[in-house]
C-alpha cells in the first residue's frame, strides 16, 4: 500500500521553528520529485516548496522563500521541511506529496501520485 506519512507538526510561537518530516511506505521515492503544500481555514491549498529526486534542485514559493528549508533522504525514504522564522500566516494543515517524475514544475512536483494525510502547524503566541 502506497502511504505517506506526515508528523512534526504542533504549535509554535512567530519567530520559532519546526522541521517536517514525511516518511513513504510501499514504493520508493528516490525517482520522484517530492513536495510540501499547505492549506489554511478557509483557504485553498497551496504549493510551498519541491524538491527533485536526486535533491539536486529546490524551489521555494514567494512567501517561504529564504525561510523555510526542503531536503530529503533517499535512503530513509523521507521528505523534511525545516521551518525557520514562522509567522502567524504559516498557520495551516501541511501536506508531503509525491510527483510522477524526478523534476519539479516551479515549486510544485508534476503529477502527482500520492498526498499525505497532513500534520497540523500552529503559529501563535
Amino acid at each position: 500500500q502506497l502511504q505517506l506519512v506526515e508528523s512534526g507538526g504542533g504549535l509554535v510561537q512567530p519567530g520559532g521553528s519546526l522541521r517536517l518530516s514525511c516518511v513513504a511506505s510501499g514504493f520508493t521515492l528516490d525517482y520522484r520529485a517530492m513536495g510540501w503544500f499547505r492549506q489554511a481555514p478557509g483557504k485553498e491549498r497551496e504549493g510551498v516548496s519541491c524538491i527533485s529526486s536526486s535533491g539536486g534542485s529546490t524551489n521555494y514559493a514567494a512567501s517561504v522563500k529564504g525561510r523555510f528549508t526542503i531536503s530529503r533522504d533517499n535512503a530513509k525514504n523521507t521528505v523534511y521541511l525545516q521551518m525557520n522564522s514562522l509567522k502567524s500566516e504559516d498557520t495551516a494543515v501541511y501536506y508531503c506529496a509525491a510527483g510522477g517524475y524526478s523534476s519539479c514544475l516551479g515549486y510544485v512536483p508534476r503529477d502527482i501520485g500520492s498526498w499525505g494525510q497532513g500534520t497540523q502547524v500552529v503559529v501563535s503566541s
